[in-house]
């Protein structure tokens, strides 16, 4: 093949070479059978040999303490750096330090992409108005809303009243329909992207001659609302950077828009998304690109922007990226927010379908895992330090995240209902319940730290809800062994299997409710 086109592929079907194909087959099963191998694997001894298996639950008990000890306090931490950033006028950083830098503050575009496909007019009027309060200046913001054309004529009508209300309000301005017929695409977040990326870089950008190196493009999901300062932050950040083009910002996801609207599991699902983005913050050495988030301009156009091949897009990009410019590539932490929805349909049942399913979406990330090794075994250009620290992480990663729930809280009594009666009357069958119990409690701190740092991170409480429901969004941790199965090992474990037997996903769009905020 071609040098590089394997950044371009979505799955075996795109090679050619029936080698390579297999090759790529082969690598797309590995999560599925590291997983799966794992879980039959406990099960099996404990029946063959459930003193070994015993030892490997309370090894792994310790295992799991340990990690949230450390996770925990990557939480407090990232948390006081966020509280302290935020309390910062970035715009006044970047006045004072005006001509410090090789290229000046002023010379910095925003080019903001908002991805749509059926969305109501609030929803993304909202996202426009908080665009509209940043103060970073307007005349060097460039917005594009990428409609999808599937999106019919509701979605016509959002971008048609958005147009009227907003299209004057920026540098420039402009809606583009990405067609659902093209074909070869994967009818998705990525292909639409790119799509507005090429109309932008044509009818905007080049006409204008503005340097591509001068551009942070930022991808936004269509219900994120970004803070006064963002932009700005954004900017000193990009400035201080060495090798800024070669780089990726990430914000910190919170999905908090209708957090008191959203049911419990849902709110807890939502928050431990967050948590694990803030911990993420502090470990900028395994981060990668998720949702939100921006990059240069030159860096995407330089790629052929996005893949139009895969769901998880987000953080494709960030995979594309390394390949392309032959591990050469990082991703720096903004420890600054943006705001983001929570599940929230019109009933229960409905919202927990879309919990597992945007979860189950996300969990398709495993999608990479294939695609990394492969570009990997392709690229003579990285280091072996390299290929080995980010294969490791990325596949450990989705491996915690299909088995480690399911070990922790329904794996870990196997062997005492299947180990026999020489186990079950042996002194180490009597203490494994004794020894997992303790461990399992001095794990809850995770538990307590969530709890403190949910209710210290909620948004000012609508009128509609008393008090007291200050309490339910406290005791709503108690749901955490719950919702890290059906709604986290379960949804992950399955886009495994999936994707291990073949049965490619497409792009299932979350939908967008938001009740009345008074």
């Amino acid at each position: 093949m071609e040098k590089k086109d394997y950044i371009k592929i979505g799955n075996a079907t795109d090679l050619a070479d029936p080698k390579e194909r297999r090759l790529y087959r082969w690598l797309e099963m590995l999560p599925g059978i590291l997983s799966w191998g794992t879980l039959v694997g406990v099960v099996f001894l404990s029946w063959a040999w459930p003193v070994g298996a015993a030892f490997f639950i309370i090894a792994f008990d310790l295992y799991w303490l340990l990690k949230t000890m450390f996770l925990s306090m990557h939480l407090r931490s990232s948390y006081g750096a966020i509280q302290k950033i935020m309390k910062i006028n970035w715009l006044e950083e970047l006045k004072k330090n005006n001509g410090k830098y090789d290229l000046k503050w002023e010379e910095v575009y925003h080019l903001v992409v908002l991805p749509m496909y059926k969305e109501g007019y609030e929803l993304v009027s909202d996202s426009f108005d908080s665009l509209l309060s940043t103060n970073y200046p307007k005349d060097k913001m460039i917005v594009v809303l990428a409609v999808e054309e599937k999106g019919g004529k509701p979605a016509a009508e959002v971008a048609k009243k958005i147009t009227a209300k907003y299209s004057d309000k920026f540098f420039k301005f402009l809606v583009t329909h990405h067609p659902a017929d093209i074909e070869g695409e994967l009818k998705g977040k990525g292909s639409n992207e790119t799509w507005a990326g090429r109309r932008v870089k044509e009818e905007v950008i080049d006409k204008l001659n503005i340097p591509y190196e001068n551009i942070l493009v930022s991808v936004l999901d269509v219900d994120t609302v970004v803070y006064e300062e963002y932009f700005s932050r954004l900017t000193y950040v990009f400035l201080e950077t060495p090798d800024r083009v070669f780089c990726s910002f990430q914000p910190v996801p919170i999905f908090n828009n209708n957090i008191w609207s959203a049911p419990s599991f849902s709110r807890v699902v939502a928050q431990s998304g967050t948590f694990w983005h803030m911990m993420q913050q502090e470990r900028p050495e395994r981060l990668a690109t998720f949702s939100s988030h921006s990059m240069n301009f030159k860096t995407i156009v330089e790629m052929d922007f996005w893949s139009i091949k895969n769901v998880s897009e987000d953080s494709r990009i960030f995979w594309q990226s390394l390949l392309f410019y032959d591990g050469r590539y990082r991703v720096i932490p903004l420890y600054y927010p943006v705001s983001m929805d929570a599940n929230l349909a019109k009933n229960w049942w409905r919202t927990a379908v879309n919990v597992y399913k945007q979860q189950r979406r996300w969990g398709w990330g495993a999608e990479n895992v294939p695609y990394v090794l492969f570009g990997f075994l392709n690229n003579k250009k990285i280091s072996l330090r390299t290929k080995v620290f980010w294969a490791f992480n990325h596949v450990e990663g989705f491996w915690s995240w299909g088995t480690n729930a399911l070990i922790l809280f329904m794996l870990g009594w196997l062997p005492l209902f299947l180990g026999g009666h020489d186990f079950n009357v042996s002194v180490l069958s009597y203490n494994l319940p004794q020894i997992t119990r303790i461990i399992m409690t001095a794990a809850m701190v995770g538990v307590v730290s969530s709890g403190i740092y949910g209710a210290m991170s909620l948004p000012p409480r609508p009128q509609k809800y008393g008090s007291h429901r200050y309490i339910f969004m406290v005791l709503q941790w108690i749901l955490m062994p719950v919702t890290i199965i059906v709604f986290g090992a379960l949804p992950g474990l399955e886009a495994q299997t999936r994707l291990m037997f073949g049965k490619y996903m497409g792009f299932w769009v979350t939908p967008k409710l938001r009740q009345p905020k008074s």
